[in-house]
């Protein structure tokens, strides 16, 4: 028997598909910097702790399909924190900002319909617009440019008769791009014209730097019931293991398609929503601490990959990514023999070759997306193993 097309065809995590090898090179005993995926090391704050702690409810039931009200509630609060104004019944809880992404995706467009998305992109875009039955039409943004968006005219040249939504993240994973309030209001406006939803994941909102500002695409009322927000505590409050998102929209039947996909897995896991509640009871104050250990960490990492010959890459503005370029052939045969075969000192690197963070065949081929999310001695390190196992790569295998 065959299994689905869907299920032949969905694309495998270019950032996952790699750690058996890490695996492998940790069971015999190397010590491996892992570079290549956003999982903080930072503390999970101890309010979120003691909440999952201190659970003791009886019986542990469903909750509501759209979360808990407190937890809506909250949200709704954080993000008045911004200027923004919403009501819990403009959020949806969910499963992660992956199951935020999905349902979104679900909501604006029918099988066969297409999304417009700059690339590179978050590699999972893919995976969900396969399990939405959509087409994603790539817009391939460029290093030399900063990834910044390029004019409205190559925005038209994407959109067709079935396109229904743009999709900008912001801060960008994996390019750590910082889009400015004039060029999100550019793809306002050809959203308002075109009549086009536009999808924001904005997960990484709190780590932006070098004094910029995050523009949230739901601060255009004009466009409030063309829009919808991904949102995640996974990188904010360090927990990605909580699996807690929301999907954000004041659009009335928006709301009511992400409810009725919510209904249908019935319910986000009730003790992480607690641990949540005490996450954003903790107050805006939280975060400029761990912007500012981001932001230095962000400095460690791209002057040492400026200092390695070949290596081009852009400092982010935001998030804690950097798409880097190598010189190498195939990004993907490098970080597999950096895991199978490289050494410095019993060491060495897992990165993410950023092939996978496009859908245009052939592109990123000599990429890598780098996440600084080690602490700052352990990122010096990786850079060193690095930047010897390149130079060992270029002459002993790509030569």
């Amino acid at each position: 028997m065959e299994i689905s097309l869907r299920g032949r065809t969905v694309q495998a995590s270019p950032i996952r598909k790699f750690k058996p090898y890490a695996d492998a090179a940790a069971k015999a005993g190397v010590k491996v910097y892992f570079l290549n995926i956003g999982d903080p090391d930072i503390p999970t704050p101890q309010p979120i702790l003691e909440a999952v702690r201190s659970f003791d409810d009886p019986i542990l039931s469903y909750g509501p399909a759209q979360g808990f009200l407190e937890l809506r509630e909250e949200i709704a609060r954080y993000f008045g924190g911004y200027g923004i104004s919403l009501t819990p019944d403009n959020v949806i809880v969910t499963c992660g900002g992956s199951e935020a992404i999905l349902f979104a995706f679900a909501a604006v467009g029918d099988p066969g319909d297409e999304i417009v998305i700059p690339e590179p992109f978050y590699t999972n875009y893919n995976g969900y617009a396969s399990l939405a039955d959509l087409k994603i039409v790539p817009l391939t943004l460029k290093v030399e440019d900063g990834y910044r968006l390029p004019p409205v005219e190559e925005f038209e040249a994407k959109i067709g008769p079935r396109t229904k939504a743009v999709v900008l993240c912001s801060p960008n994973n994996p390019t750590g791009t910082v889009y400015s309030r004039e060029e999100i209001g550019r793809v306002i406006r050809l959203a308002l014209d075109r009549g086009l939803f536009l999808i924001g994941d904005e997960v990484y909102k709190e780590f932006v730097y070098d004094g910029l500002r995050h523009t949230s695409i739901l601060e255009f009322d004009e466009a409030a019931d063309r829009t919808i927000v991904v949102d995640s505590i996974s990188k904010r409050f360090s927990c990605c293991g909580a699996r807690i998102g929301a999907a954000i929209s004041r659009n009335p039947k928006v709301y009511e398609a992400l409810l009725r996909f919510a209904q249908a897995r019935l319910c986000p896991p009730s003790i992480e929503q607690r641990a949540a509640i005490a996450a954003y009871k903790m107050g805006l104050g939280y975060f400029e601490p761990v912007r500012r250990e981001y932001e230095r960490r962000r400095d460690v990492l791209y002057e040492g990959l400026s200092a390695i010959p070949g290596v081009v890459v852009r400092k982010p503005q935001g998030a804690f990514y950097m798409s880097v370029r190598l010189p190498v052939k195939d990004s993907e045969r490098f970080v597999t023999w950096m895991l199978t075969e490289f050494r410095l000192d019993n060491e060495t690197v897992m990165v993410a070759p950023e092939s996978g963070f496009y859908s245009t065949p052939g592109k990123g081929l000599d990429e890598i997306r780098m996440a600084y999310v080690l602490k700052e001695e352990d990122i010096r390190r990786g850079l060193a193993v690095l930047k010897a196992g390149l130079e060992k790569y270029r002459t002993a295998v790509e030569r």
